[in-house]
């Protein structure tokens, strides 16, 4: 079960880029949740994903002997998440549905992987850390910064228009 939970089904053993895999994946995943249950169901979701992914990958990396194994995608599914949740909060609050506010879609994805992948500041000194809720914290904190990110690419995008 750990690592059907921290591979998510297994994306994670697609080659190449499985960190990019999923989060690509996490982009349905989180638009079927919001659609069927809102934002509450987004956030429930998003807690849920934290946890489980972190006893999962605490037992996946202590089977494997590796503490981020480029299989474990759960922590890019958890930061993805974070960097839509602007887009959720958005939708929900006007009222649209959330496919209407396409750009934020792209610019959460684009951006929650450039800081996955370049690890700014304190979410390399994260990242270097060898326990899973390392692996889970890094990935969180860049979906964090993707999606404040995301809501000045909004505000600078709506001030021009």
């Amino acid at each position: 079960m750990s690592k059907i939970i921290a591979t998510f089904f297994g994306v994670g053993l697609l080659k190449p880029a499985p960190g990019t895999w999923g989060s690509l994946i996490a982009l349905p995943v989180f638009w079927l949740i919001f659609n069927a249950f809102g934002l509450l169901g987004i956030l429930i979701s998003t807690a849920a994903i934290f946890y489980f992914g972190w006893k999962a990958t605490q037992v996946y990396s202590d089977a494997s002997n590796c503490h981020d194994a480029p299989e474990i995608v759960i922590d890019e599914v958890l930061g993805q998440f974070i960097a839509l949740w602007p887009l959720a909060i958005g939708a929900w609050r006007m009222g649209v549905p959330i496919t209407t506010l396409w750009p934020g879609w792209l610019s959460a994805f684009l951006l929650f992987r450039l800081l996955d992948i370049w690890k700014p500041g304190f979410i390399n000194t994260i990242d270097k850390r060898t326990t899973a809720i390392s692996v889970m914290l890094d990935d969180l904190f860049a979906g964090v910064f993707a999606a404040i990110g995301t809501c000045l690419l909004a505000g600078v995008f709506h001030a021009i228009l």
